[in-house]
């Protein structure tokens, strides 16, 4: 029989393991792999908020894992239910939910996160998040449409709820997401004759007392008088409380009128590994240092979903990108001495930078421990990451839109899919009374 692996999830982690398998283990006749993801593409998230901002066409930052895989068996479905015991996985597909079972020998979970917003009322239900290519896209839409209706608002209340965005959480993904909506709104706003930069409110929350906590403190602090002097408004040491047709109330008592809050300020692990009975950190399932999880052989966890310790320092690895990157890949490799025999490896790295773009071509860097900012960190960010974006095709793509975007200003075309396939309706003639 063959050894059957099945990976739940094609982000970072998820996808990297495959394409480390692909060069090996997925040639061997007697071994079976299969990918399942909700998408059919691999998202590079770090450029999602170049997607909100009109700087790149959403396919720009997708791959089709079809293309990037041509040995491991690809599975576009859900997963629903995960039997340990049982050794098989319940994931559904198509319109009608199409249910499969898909037995494993190894499994390997790479399920990511999913936002948190710890039970705030009002905040699930109204806020957007940039978690997804829908997100960025429905961002993008929001805000043409909000500057659309506002053109020809009458009422200066009305006005200031739809021009007033406000971004939760001051990490890389909330600093760079209010940056980009930022730039795009006064970028676009001289095209509406009625309404005036002036107008624009962007404001940032924070409960810490700095942004970008990762980084050195000079380049947080850098990057906050870069943003206040674009008309940023910061709020630090508060944090959202609740939202509702006022507005985002926030912890010291301020309500502020918008219906536009972006929720980056927390995120919690895959809802389907609280169903696992084994040990978890904080939702994650515990791994060794060799990315197994013990006491349930032949199951493996990576990523966002994974608590793996840092034997150096004895603390968790941070969920990011570059970690789950590299996690994909010696996770392969041990998978592939569990099955044919030979050494496993654990994994040991140290961050070797970290970048964020702060909007008009600037931002704050520090890599292998020296510190840049400005335009030259602006300038790493994009070519680091393009560096990192599978595939040639896709990189010349981002590099054209990019060069483009030196040359004419951002797009404002509104793509509003809920008009697909529909006419709107015609005012039919009054008909004249008999009498």
């Amino acid at each position: 029989m063959k050894q059957r692996i099945l990976i739940l999830g094609g982000g970072f982690g998820g996808l990297y393991a495959a394409l480390e398998m692909e060069k090996g283990l997925a040639r061997d006749p007697e071994v079976e792999i299969t990918l399942v993801n909700r998408d059919n593409f691999f998202l590079f998230t770090p450029m999602l908020h170049e997607v909100a901002a009109s700087d790149l066409d959403p396919a720009d930052i997708v791959n089709p894992i079809r293309k990037l895989l041509r040995c491991v068996r690809f599975f576009n479905g859900t997963v629903k239910k995960i039997d340990l015991q049982g050794q098989r996985v319940l994931v559904s597909h198509g319109e009608e939910n199409h249910q499969h079972e898909l037995a494993y020998d190894h499994l390997v979970f790479a399920l990511g996160s999913v936002p948190n917003f710890f039970n705030l009322p009002g905040v699930e239900e109204r806020a957007l998040t940039m978690k997804s290519l829908g997100d960025a896209v429905a961002l993008r839409s929001r805000l043409i449409e909000h500057l659309e209706e506002a053109d020809f608002e009458c009422c200066p209340a009305t006005r200031e709820l739809l021009l007033t965005v406000v971004v939760a959480g001051a990490g890389f993904a909330g600093v760079e997401t209010l940056a980009a909506v930022n730039d795009f709104l006064r970028e676009a706003v001289r095209f509406y004759p009625n309404l005036r930069e002036e107008m624009i409110r962007v404001v940032l929350v924070e409960y810490a007392p700095a942004i970008l906590p990762e980084l050195d403190g000079s380049l947080g602090s850098y990057a906050a008088k870069k943003m206040a002097q674009r008309g940023i408004e910061l709020r630090l040491k508060t944090a959202v409380a609740s939202m509702s047709d006022r507005g985002v109330e926030l912890t010291d008592g301020t309500v502020i009128r918008t219906s536009t809050l972006i929720w980056t300020a927390g995120t919690a692990p895959n809802p389907l590994l609280a169903t696992l009975d084994c040990p978890k950190e904080k939702g994650r399932l515990v791994a060794e240092a060799t990315m197994e999880v013990p006491g349930l052989p032949g199951v493996w966890a990576l990523g966002d979903c994974a608590a793996i310790r840092d034997p150096r320092s004895g603390k968790f690895y941070p969920p990011t990108a570059q970690h789950a990157l590299r996690q994909g890949k010696v996770l392969a490799r041990n998978l592939s001495a569990a099955i044919r025999g030979g050494a496993k490896r654990p994994f040991v790295f140290s961050t070797m930078g970290q970048l964020a773009a702060i909007g008009r071509r600037t931002g704050v860097a520090n890599i292998f421990g020296v510190n840049f900012s400005g335009f030259i960190a602006w300038w790493l960010w994009r070519t680091i990451y393009l560096s990192k974006l599978p595939r040639l095709e896709k990189k010349i793509r981002v590099a054209l839109g990019w060069t483009l975007d030196l040359l004419f200003t951002k797009d404002l075309v509104q793509l509003n899919m809920s008009h697909a396939g529909k006419l709107p309706p015609i005012a039919q003639p009054r008909q004249q009374s008999a009498a």
